[in-house]
């Protein structure tokens, strides 16, 4: 046990009294001395502390994407009309060329005394340009219309009429490739019969009323105001 007053290690705490100081011991009195942490030597730095922990901060929110006025099939149906003139236009002019160029072959093979198998060969040459005419003007067209004008301003010539606009994800123009995508999704799938008028009326039923075109690379056709 040791003297509470003096710290002194008594070998018979049956004594009462502390040997060192005379301290009168009483009943469970007589405890250690709290142990006191060593000072470092002289010379030498002190022992490192440990990093204070850093306060716990609330988690910064997650900002939300941006939220779209998905323009109404109606509005989207009337703005591609005004885009089809376009397209008309163009195609009535490849099919002048067309007929005036095969129309002289056949007239050219009359003349020259041309087997019928040609002749019938240049006839269906002729019906399959025909049938080609629209996808080619859309394309055409388009590069123009629906590439460089959507992603320079957002918008075709009728898009930009009824105040709608093509944005991508985070609400941005399309940029030249992604537009072009776009438009080769749509031309293509007017090569499929049937599936040209499934694509251009797919925002009738659809959440976000996307065409089957807006969907391949990812785009929204909004309310531009």
């Amino acid at each position: 046990m040791f003297c509470p007053q003096c710290g002194n290690n008594m070998p018979d705490p049956l004594a009462g009294f502390c040997t060192r100081c005379g301290y009168r011991l009483t009943s469970g009195s007589a405890q250690p001395p709290a142990q006191q942490p060593a000072p470092p030597p002289a010379g030498f730095p002190p022992p490192p502390q440990p990093p204070p922990t850093p306060p716990v901060s609330a988690a910064a929110p997650v900002s939300p994407g941006p939220v779209f006025n998905y323009a109404p099939w109606a509005t989207r149906a009337l703005g591609a009309l005004v885009d089809g003139v376009i397209v008309s236009v163009a195609g009535g002019a490849l099919l002048i060329v067309s007929l005036m160029f095969f129309g002289g072959m056949g007239m050219a093979g009359l003349g020259g005394g041309l087997h019928s198998s040609a002749l019938g060969g240049i006839g269906i040459g002729g019906c399959c340009c025909v049938f080609s005419i629209l996808p080619i003007a859309l394309l055409l067209t388009g590069l123009w219309n629906k590439v460089y004008l959507v992603a320079q301003r957002g918008c075709s010539v009728g898009q930009g009429i009824v105040h709608v606009k093509v944005v991508d994800a985070q609400g941005q123009f399309l940029s030249q490739g992604t537009a072009l995508l776009r438009l080769l999704a749509h031309v293509g799938l007017s090569f499929v019969p049937f599936v040209g008028w499934i694509d251009l009326l797919w925002p009738l039923w659809d959440e976000r009323r996307q065409t089957l075109h807006d969907k391949a690379v990812g785009c929204y056709v909004v309310m531009a105001g």
